[in-house]
């Protein structure tokens, strides 16, 4: 496994990957992108592939794929990232910066979409939050991991990255909205698309607060 490859940058901090794929689709493009970087990780795919990188878990939902990955975390590891598979990674050393400059626990990026009824959403949600951390983007975000480790297992909630957010802040624990390191992805196109994903959205959201305490309201 390619963990055994790590980079240090400022103080010896190590990071680990956990990346998270419904499919095989996109994975060969996301291992290229992750030897890229350098960075050790993993990928948990819901369907078999055959690289030393990717283990296979039967799809049963977002956090317990989360909660399964989380057993390959090397002890050493000083931040786990949570990365999407269809999404690219742009400028990480600005999140890198943001930990050695500013020290927070849990750091979610900006999300950039190119078209499509998301551009509106997420303008208006980044406004939002770079005041609340409203909601954050599991799209690409980095975790202390031993912060990690006191919520870990996540419970089952269709908001997996603000539940997270909202433990953090549970905690009283330092958040950041990274806006210079950012990914970017492919989102909805046609309205019906884009209703639906509002309501799991919002959905999920609300069932993230109804399981946790953040402390910002």
């Amino acid at each position: 496994m390619c963990g055994h490859a790590k980079l240090f940058f400022g103080d010896s901090m190590r990071f680990f990957f956990i990346v998270l794929a419904r499919d095989s689709h996109l994975i060969r493009k996301k291992i290229d992108e992750l030897d890229d970087l350098g960075f050790p990780y993993i990928i948990v795919s819901g369907e078999p592939v055959n690289n030393p990188n990717v283990v296979y878990r039967e799809p049963k939902g977002k956090f317990d794929a989360i909660n399964f990955g989380l057993t390959f975390i090397p002890k050493d590891t000083d931040f786990v990232v949570f990365n999407d598979v269809d999404t690219e990674i742009h400028n990480f050393k600005a999140a890198i910066d943001l930990i050695q400059n500013d020290d927070p626990s849990l750091i979610f990026m900006k999300v950039q979409v190119q078209d499509g009824p998301q551009l509106a959403f997420y303008s208006l949600l980044d406004t939002l939050r770079k005041k609340i951390p409203i909601a954050a983007s599991g799209e690409l975000l980095v975790i202390k991991h031993a912060l990690l480790k006191s919520i870990s297992p996540l419970q089952r909630c269709k908001a997996e990255d603000s539940y997270i957010l909202f433990k953090v802040l549970e905690k009283k624990e330092k958040t950041s909205f990274c806006e210079k390191c950012y990914v970017t992805t492919k989102r909805t196109m046609r309205a019906e698309e884009e209703e639906q994903y509002k309501r799991r959205t919002v959905g999920g959201i609300y069932q993230a607060l109804s399981m946790t305490n953040p402390l910002f309201l």
